[in-house]
């Protein structure tokens, strides 16, 4: 993958016609701020996602210009605080604006919610306040992109057994040996939030920044998914951080985990997005398509179809807004994100696959998006916690015993 511009991809002339279901009738449950973030969101990424996403998906770059026009959005970082140029707003208009991305397509959403919430927020809550002056408002406006290294290529679901060691240098800064891997917007960031444990000590998180000696970010090729999301390596040999680039406030796996609960939060909205889109593609394509002189929605087995996929997207958008309700108090456990992001993500992807069948042979082209999203959610279904292990999460917080050990 490779940089590039909007006018290098040929946009579509389709009219993105996108028509959100609110079966329940939810929106009254939602503020005015919440409708008019959701809809300021919506309509950019009807005007400029939409006419691209395909062509960008197909030749598999990362449309990079779009990362300033989403802070001017103030879709990165929008639930921390306005002082360092960031929305201010709460997690509902949090949640909304990831639906809104994903809708789009998973890869923009991983680019806003790893930059928002697993570079931007930990350098918030376990930063200095001179290390939150120096990147947040840049990072908020999309100026500067960063990305979080904690998998590694031998630890993924386990990362409390990862290799990538700090030694004290004697001067209150480290030096940085080992790799990351699967990293979204690595090969491009400016800076890398990064988690290594301090030999014969904690896990701790440092700022790694583009340019600092030994420091590498080769590009991962060959992705059947989030081909619209450039991904790589983080590769340290013996880079020096300095001690002003240490996150001071935390020590341990509740640094990286709190960051990760952050961004499982906002997956479990922008799940539901993926899913409303291909949703709203089959139930306007089986009123059209006409077989057996009748559409196809006349038929029972595609009307059930139709019938359970919203009935799966009303209960996702349910659990969505009371875990937001939650997050606004304070309230909602890391067990909690855990039960939202597995159920919505897996909700996704079953309604990507229904609604591909829906259009039948079409549903495999770019003409229609089941096909991107089905992959994308491939990927999405299984980073920051697999189904699996979100499961045993769940099941270790309902029995209190822990299947990890």
């Amino acid at each position: 993958m490779s940089t590039t511009t909007s006018e290098t991809i040929e946009r579509s002339t389709k009219t993105d016609q996108f028509v959100a279901p609110d079966y329940y009738q939810l929106d009254e449950l939602l503020s005015e701020e919440h409708l008019l973030v959701r809809s300021a969101v919506r309509d950019w990424v009807k005007k400029e996602v939409s006419p691209i996403i395909e062509g960008y998906a197909e030749v598999g770059k990362c449309p990079l210009h779009l990362f300033p026009q989403m802070g001017a959005l103030g879709a990165l970082g929008p639930s921390l605080p306005a002082k360092y140029g960031c929305g201010g707003m709460d997690e509902i208009s949090y949640g909304i604006i990831m639906q809104e991305l994903e809708r789009g397509d998973s890869g923009i959403r991983s680019m806003a919610s790893v930059q928002g919430s697993l570079v931007m927020y930990p350098i918030y809550k376990y930063g200095s306040e001179e290390q939150r002056m120096k990147y947040l408002p840049s990072l908020a406006k999309g100026e500067m992109i960063g990305c979080f290294g904690l998998t590694e290529p031998n630890h993924g679901s386990d990362p409390g057994s990862m290799l990538t060691n700090l030694t004290e240098d004697g001067d209150g800064g480290y030096i940085l040996n080992g790799a990351k891997m699967w990293i979204t917007n690595s090969p491009v960031a400016d800076i890398a939030v990064v988690w290594g444990r301090v030999k014969n000590g904690p896990i701790k998180g440092v700022i790694v920044e583009k340019g600092m000696e030994g420091f590498s970010a080769p590009v991962i090729k060959g992705k059947w998914s989030l081909r619209a999301s450039i991904t790589g390596e983080l590769v340290f040999e013996n880079v020096r951080i300095p001690k002003e680039n240490v996150l001071p406030n935390v020590q341990g796996l509740k640094g990286p985990l709190g960051c990760l609960s952050k961004a499982r939060y906002g997956i479990s909205w922008g799940a539901i997005g993926a899913a409303m889109d291909c949703y709203d593609s089959a139930l306007r394509y089986s009123k059209e398509r006409i077989q057996f002189n009748k559409p196809i929605a006349q038929f029972q087995l595609t009307q059930k179809k139709l019938a359970e996929m919203i009935t799966e997207i009303t209960k996702a958008q349910l659990l969505s807004w009371r875990l937001g309700a939650l997050a606004n108090k304070g309230k909602a456990s890391p067990a909690q994100i855990s039960m939202a992001k597995r159920n919505n993500v897996e909700m996704a992807i079953k309604i990507a696959r229904e609604a591909r069948q829906i259009h039948g042979g079409m549903g495999i082209t770019g003409e229609y998006p089941m096909m991107r999203h089905s992959m994308n959610l491939e990927s999405v279904i299984t980073y920051e916690g697999t189904h699996d292990i979100h499961l045993l999460i769940t099941g270790m917080d309902v029995t209190g015993l822990n299947a990890f050990k």
